[in-house]
């Protein structure tokens, strides 16, 4: 049987087992009785192994996704081992444990109270010493002997900090046909679940297949060096044998005293490639955190994660029987006036993503419906009393204003009416197609407290754009965090005073119009066109940029899933403005 269980190749789970003679017999036996019969293979069988430590945080969201796995549940085993927590990480677990154990075919769970809440060497939750190493190998290698008794087809070590937002995962992974599969994880920056490269001491190295790979321009599944957080075994195959965590188990090992590491050339001496895969959009993984580092740090890490989630995804699910372990920050405007978010009402799941994010950020803000391009004409026009600018064409596409770019325009005006007619100080507004930087309050809070400390002068300081020009833009004067803004494109987040709003209204925009991403740079003296300087003689306007940008796209022109709201529309006929440049 041992020899059947081990052989190599794609046949079939239950070809796979012991029962193989007694199922041929019993198919025999019915033929000869003249009964029709139906073999009907099996799902492969699955272990789960994860272990968890101070993630209360992440639970939640991690054991929902793993309940919506589109996976036979009577066909996985759960390996489960948590212990030295800080958190409420064993009452989240007994809790799921009890609501869902008797769905899987077994669960082998040890769940150890603390104190001590720490190994003895430990500094602290994110410390790593020799002895935590240990215990961490111990417990691996501990999964994977149990997996082999239990005759398995598979073992997936899943850390609980991965989120699988692709419920097929399991039979995607299991069809690539690889002894081990490994799916790409996103993250916030350049992190994930892989390395491209090791150096000759066992460390990370950064090759120029990574960033390909990482950011899907290339797509399959691709022979790596490392792979670690959510990891596929297929214990069918005999060259699996040689897989191990444990070092001395590994010939002539040479490496550290790491679990990661001793795996990944363990499967080297044992001939076994590593495979990440990155056809599908599986899910996501937090970054680690440093030694020093606090579970707060880590806190705030989720929110990142969650964040990024949100550019191409729903937010993160959560049960009902776990929602009283997930809690979000009090909303407020983050010491300014008013927040305001513009928004065509024709573009609802861009609100509803805007409205969770800020629901993640602990944001308050005011929704501003965007003026709507598309309902736009000549008749509006004249309501408004616009009229363009008389030299103007766009610089790349050579053509004239389109009513989307009008709608924009409008869409801000409107904004920086409402700032001069309440009497705020500070407001801040953002567009509703924005990424966030990571630890975009924290980095928001010590500039603005840097603004206040220095007494900086500013009418306007951008939180995203597209800098357009690279050079003269020196940083103010003492500043860490703040540039003067040369020639910039785009408005999807900026701050405005009270005094800005006034400079932008009083330059009367509307009787020569140009697009909002051009009019700021006019109006601070940083636009290359002299021609259309000579319209606004009054630019003045003080405009910083906040170093390193607060606010990215959610996606950048050519990229699926980007859509423009101001090119997609109709062209305007230009008409006489009410005024000439020798009248102003």
């Amino acid at each position: 049987m041992a020899a059947t269980k081990r052989v190599e190749g794609t046949v079939s789970c239950i070809l796979m087992r012991g029962l193989y003679v007694m199922v041929l017999f019993m198919m025999i036996g019915n033929v000869r009785n003249g009964d029709s019969y139906q073999r009907v293979n099996k799902d492969c069988t699955v272990v789960i192994a994860f272990l968890v430590r101070n993630k209360a945080h992440t639970l939640p969201y991690f054991l929902t996704l793993l309940e919506r796995l589109d996976y036979p549940k009577n066909r996985i085993s759960l390996w489960i081992r948590s212990d030295h927590n800080e958190d409420r990480t064993l009452e989240i677990l007994k809790i799921w444990l009890s609501s869902v154990k008797s769905q899987y075919h077994s669960v082998n769970a040890e769940l150890l109270s603390s104190p001590p809440e720490r190994l003895p060497e430990e500094k602290g939750p994110a410390h790593w010493p020799s002895s935590r190493f240990t215990h961490i190998i111990q417990l691996r290698e501990e999964a994977l002997v149990a997996a082999r008794q239990m005759w398995a087809d598979y073992i997936w070590f899943l850390d609980s900090d991965v989120f699988i937002t692709n419920h097929e995962i399991l039979k995607l992974l299991i069809s690539k046909g690889h002894t081990v599969a490994a799916p790409m994880l996103k993250s916030d920056g350049m992190y994930s679940n892989f390395w491209c490269g090791m150096t000759e001491e066992y460390y990370y190295l950064r090759t120029e297949d990574y960033k390909p790979i990482l950011q899907r321009e290339r797509v399959g599944c691709f022979h790596v060096p490392m792979v670690h957080s959510s990891v596929l075994i297929d214990l069918r195959r005999a060259s699996s044998n040689g897989l191990t965590f444990v070092s001395s188990e590994v010939p002539d090992y040479k490496g550290p005293h790491d679990d990661i590491i001793t795996f990944a050339l363990a499967a080297n001496k044992s001939g076994v490639p590593l495979y990440i895969c990155n056809d599908h959009i599986y899910g996501f993984v937090m970054v680690p955190l440093e030694q020093s580092d606090s579970l707060q740090l880590d806190f705030m890490q989720l929110t990142n994660l969650k964040l990024e989630v949100l550019v191409e995804n729903s937010p993160l699910p959560v049960s009902e029987l776990l929602a009283q372990f997930v809690s979000h920050p009090e909303r407020d405007t983050m010491g300014f006036d008013n927040i305001y978010m513009i928004n065509l009402l024709r573009r609802p799941e861009r609100r509803k993503r805007m409205l969770n994010c800020f629901k993640e950020l602990g944001i308050h803000a005011t929704i501003l419906n965007a003026v709507d391009g598309l309902l736009l004409n000549e008749s509006s026009l004249q309501e408004w009393d616009i009229h363009m600018l008389p030299e103007y064409t766009d610089p790349y596409h050579k053509r004239p204003l389109t009513m989307g770019e009008i709608g924009c325009f409008l869409s801000h005006y409107n904004i920086w009416r409402q700032v001069v007619e309440r009497g705020y100080n500070e407001v801040m507004v953002l567009e509703d197609d924005i990424r966030f930087e990571p630890f975009f309050r924290q980095k928001m809070a010590h500039m603005m407290a840097e603004i206040h400390e220095l007494h900086i002068d500013w009418d306007l300081v951008y939180l995203g754009r597209k800098r357009l020009h690279e050079s003269d833009e020196p940083w103010v004067p003492g500043s860490r965090y703040l540039v003067r803004a040369g020639y910039s494109y785009w408005t999807l987040g900026y701050l405005l005073s009270q005094s800005g709003a006034r400079k932008l209204l009083a330059a009367r925009p509307l009787e020569k119009l140009v697009p909002v991403d051009e009019f700021l740079p006019i109006l601070f003296d940083k636009h290359p066109q002299d021609t259309w300087k000579g319209y606004f003689p009054h630019r003045d306007l003080v405009a910083l940029s906040a170093a390193p940008l607060l606010v990215y796209p959610t996606h950048y022109t050519g990229e699926e899933g980007y859509v423009s709201d101001t090119e997609d529309s109709t062209l305007i006929k230009p008409t006489p403005p009410s005024s000439t440049k020798e009248d102003l």
